[in-house]
């Protein structure tokens, strides 16, 4: 993992080299993550479910997702670490700047924003002044309240058509990474063949350029909810390493996910 850079995730999409992500919000799981070959790490702002005990992702703020990324910066000093932007840090531009510079300041190599055109300027200011940026269509949790609740998204034509227009515009205003959340594997597909900058997959299907979840999920920790798209790879090795190895491998492999962690 170590010097994992934007540009050796590009070379990755290009030669097909499958990408292995996973979030992580505190020293000691980002080393073992580090060790066990992740290709990057996430500080989501799931940090509100995970960590916090909350409902959704809204409470988390700036603070927050800085102090986890210097946590996981310290255990893994080597690693390509995003940051998540919290609900509302990034409402308008300038705002967006101040907030993603505590996030850079903190050790993120990268943050993310979820949303699509309204994000364009944002997207591009951030760029411009040095802050690389992973863009997130699909299902946005931090919209949750708007799209009614956690479902899969982009399933009718014109939402479909919608999405790779704006998957096209976000790269176009300069996003190097883009995660795709819960959309019919055919979407992920179709989106990853037209963009240049790699996929990151949750619930988007196989032919993503890479995945990523939740490490609680991917340890079968949170039992009260398991989401469709989710494995939980420590039943299958009995200890937390092994669990973490084989899902960098199985995602490597192209086998995670199967049909059965994917939207038809």
């Amino acid at each position: 993992m170590a010097g994992m850079t934007i540009s050796k995730l590009a070379k990755m999409k290009a030669n097909g080299d499958k990408i292995a992500s996973i979030t992580a919000y505190d020293a000691t799981f980002s080393r073992l993550f580090a060790a066990c070959g992740m290709d990057f790490m996430l500080v989501g702002d799931s940090l509100g479910n995970t960590i916090q005990g909350e409902q959704s992702t809204l409470p988390v703020t700036t603070e927050d997702v800085a102090y986890h990324t210097r946590a996981v910066r310290k255990g893994a000093p080597e690693a390509f670490v995003v940051a998540d932007m919290p609900f509302m840090s990034y409402a308008t531009p300038e705002q967006a700047y101040q907030e993603a510079a505590k996030l850079m300041r903190a050790g993120a190599n990268m943050v993310k924003l979820e949303g699509g055109d309204w994000l364009l300027e944002t997207i591009g200011g951030l760029v411009e002044r040095g802050v690389p940026v992973c863009a997130h269509l699909g299902l946005l949790p931090q919209s949750v309240n708007v799209l009614g609740g956690y479902k899969v998204q982009g399933r009718e034509q014109s939402a479909a058509e919608s999405t790779v227009r704006q998957a096209l515009a976000l790269q176009q205003a300069g996003a190097q990474l883009l995660v795709l959340e819960c959309v019919p594997i055919e979407l992920g597909k179709l989106i990853t063949q037209k963009l240049s900058i790699p996929t990151i997959g949750i619930g988007a299907g196989a032919d993503c350029d890479g995945q990523i979840l939740v490490m609680h999920d991917m340890l079968g920790l949170n039992s009260n909810y398991l989401p469709k798209f989710v494995k939980n790879f420590l039943t299958e090795t009995g200890d937390i390493a092994s669990a973490v190895e084989l899902y960098v491998k199985e995602v490597k492999a192209g086998t995670f996910p199967g049909a059965e962690h994917s939207f038809e």
